[in-house]
């Protein structure tokens, strides 16, 4: 009844008319015009219809304040979070423009996708927009757009579901949004509602940078649980699953999410929010990801994660990583991070700050809130440690270029370990590691990263104004907890190319990287969720459970056989591939001559390729080295 009303809604448009194109060519250079920081005339309202996610569309009527002239409409394009112009518009359909109930003409600027130009007639005072956003189906999704829209949940990220006028700095316009809900069903987000009437619930108004930074959860299955109970600043948990029993915690599971939140508080020092409600979503079928917001994240996960130990273990750190960026990347921010509106182009130089030291605050947090033993912590070291040791990519291409480059790399693709993708996660992690325990042993134990934390983003207590950093920036707040040459540290780090692993944290901790033929903790809980197999650091490649072939270690065995990414193993040893006879296989050539032999498929032919490799099963740990224990101690809880 609803879709039928309002796709008669848009017959009658149709009938009233179109206005004719004007005299003038459409105002073409609007979207590039600089912004201005001066409050937008007038309030945007939007109505966005969730009300039937079995179709996974979202039906959306806005309305812009208007006065006469050449008029530029964006569509926001760089998401704060996700470093890579990854707004998607292309998911946006149906847009029709009135003014005073007859439809205007637009076009796209030809130099810019995200923009939209019109002419507002004279005596118009307020733009009408009716389009649709097409969620993707299961299996459909793309960057910017996750599969996000089911018959029991949706999740909402505002940014898909809008334009704003060009010109103005986005934090300087208002917006009223409304949001329409299936029946009975409950919600979570860090807007604040106005009213409610029905399923339709009102929120009030906010900035359009607060309203792209709030998204929403919604769904039959929903849990609200209270992570600071008695605190002045509260802080919640919202879950929406597949199903009742995903979205329930143990006790002990509830005290360790708790837990996050007292470490952080510890950590930093400092709230940057009124409120913080985490927005996780438990679903098979939806994407599975992280996106940081000021007052909230939106977080995704397996339906069993509360459920099934391995994933767990392996997906412990998404929540706490999330929340850490509420003070880094959210209240302190990169300078070439921050922009006047979501349409001029992000530089992510300093993502291994942003994101790197974020990862290691993720990790810390983890131990210390005791979703991690601290030997979980030393194998999730390991693990990184090994992985960023043997990036063969590192020959040509630094950590530095890394984060240059990021817009290019989130998209992924084969040939990971030689191309190197956003090693600024995993590498600028081991970075900071080494940073910490760089300060430790320069200061006999008397300082640490966690003095960092709390002079650099404990400033301005509860303010929401975003502070900007520079790299000078870092290196003087990292003097003044121990004077050093910090530039020069960094820079050998960050610009170094060569065959080994600059940061040495790993080590300066007390610990040293080995490899045996018992797996690590971490990667075999990696490897029951996958059902493949990753044997990076003997034979050289890792591949899927139906030995799909995802990366090859560049001149290491399998690649020097004649094996790339792309192949399939069809069979080892004349047998059928399973990931179990290609480990067993691998472990009985340490004991003969012979190579491995494997049946491969690439594309439609078919060859044998023999692997002369001997040297077993190879997984890391780290064992001790005596000295100062460092590690644990940054692992443990404060």
């Amino acid at each position: 009844m609803k879709s039928h009303a309002f796709r008669s809604c848009l017959i009658a448009v149709a009938v009233i008319g179109t206005l004719p194109l004007p005299a003038s060519s459409f105002a073409q250079d609007a979207s590039r015009s600089a912004p201005v920081d001066q409050p937008y005339p007038g309030q945007l309202t939007v109505n966005v219809d969730l009300g039937n996610p079995a179709r996974r569309v979202f039906r959306v009527h806005e309305t812009i304040p208007v006065e006469p002239g050449p008029f530029t409409l964006l569509y926001p394009e760089w998401i704060p979070g996700g470093h890579a112009p990854s707004g998607p518009i292309r998911n946006v359909a149906g847009l029709i423009i009135t003014a005073d109930g007859r439809q205007l003409p637009w076009r796209r600027d030809l130099r810019d996708m995200f923009a939209i130009n019109l002419d507002v007639p004279k005596g118009v005072s307020q733009l009408d927009l009716d389009f649709e956003f097409l969620s993707p189906a299961p299996g459909q999704g793309s960057l910017g757009a996750s599969v996000s829209s089911l018959p029991n949940l949706v999740d909402v990220e505002f940014n898909q579901v809008a334009f704003y006028p060009a010109g103005y700095y986005s934090r300087r316009i208002r917006i009223q949004p409304t949001v329409k809900l299936p029946a009975g069903w409950q919600f979570g987000t860090a807007m604040e509602v106005d009213s409610r009437s029905g399923d339709a619930i009102r929120f009030k108004p906010l900035s359009f940078n607060d309203f792209v930074d709030s998204p929403l959860i919604a769904g039959e299955h929903f849990n609200r649980l209270d992570l600071a109970p008695g605190a002045k600043v509260p802080v919640h948990l919202n879950v929406v699953g597949d199903a009742a029993g995903d979205i329930r915690l143990t006790p002990r599971q509830l005290e360790q999410q708790r837990s996050v939140v007292k470490q952080a508080a510890l950590l930093f020092d400092s709230h940057h929010y009124d409120h913080y409600d985490f927005l996780l979503t438990l679903s098979d079928r939806t994407g599975h990801f992280g996106l940081e917001h000021h007052q909230s994240s939106d977080d995704r996960l397996p339906a069993d994660f509360f459920i099934n130990d391995d994933e767990h273990l392996i997906a412990a750190s998404l929540m706490p990583h999330e929340y850490v960026h509420s003070w880094n990347g959210k209240f302190r921010r990169p300078a070439d991070l921050w922009t006047p509106n979501f349409n001029v182009t992000m530089q992510g130089d300093l993502l291994w700050v942003y994101e790197g030291l974020t990862d290691y605050w993720c990790s810390v947090l983890t131990a210390r809130a005791g979703l991690w033993t601290p030997g979980q912590f030393r194998e999730a070291m390991a693990s990184m440690g090994a992985s960023m040791s043997a990036r063969t990519g590192r020959a040509w291409r630094s950590l530095q270029d890394t984060a240059d480059a990021a817009q290019l790399m989130y998209s992924g693709g084969s040939w990971a370990n030689w191309r190197r993708g956003i090693d600024f996660y995993p590498e600028g992690q081991l970075l900071w590691l080494d940073v910490d325990t760089k300060i430790r042993e320069l200061s006999g134990g008397r300082h640490s990263l966690d003095d960092f934390a709390r002079g650099f983003y404990g400033m301005d207590n509860g303010s929401h104004v975003t502070e900007t950093y520079t790299f000078d920036d870092v290196v003087s707040a990292l003097n003044q907890v121990q004077p050093y040459d910090w530039a020069k540290f960094l820079h050998e780090r960050l610009d170094y190319t060569g065959p080994d692993l600059p940061e040495r944290g790993i080590d300066r901790g007390g610990w040293k990287l080995v490899y045996t033929d018992t797996p690590n903790v971490m990667d075999k809980a990696r490897e029951a969720v996958s059902q493949g197999v990753d044997m990076a650091y003997s034979i050289g490649l890792s591949a899927s459970g139906r030995g799909e072939i995802y990366d090859v270690q560049r001149d290491g065995p399998a690649f020097r056989a004649g094996l790339v990414p792309g192949m399939t193993i069809v069979a080892v040893s004349d047998k059928d591939f399973s990931p179990r006879r290609l480990k067993d296989a691998v472990q009985a050539a340490k004991d003969g001559g012979a190579p491995i032999e494997l049946l491969v498929k690439n594309v439609d032919a078919y060859g044998t390729m023999r692997i002369d490799y001997h040297g077993g099963l190879r997984y890391p740990h780290l064992v001790r080295t005596g000295g100062k224990d460092w590690l644990d101690a940054i692992a443990a809880p404060r």
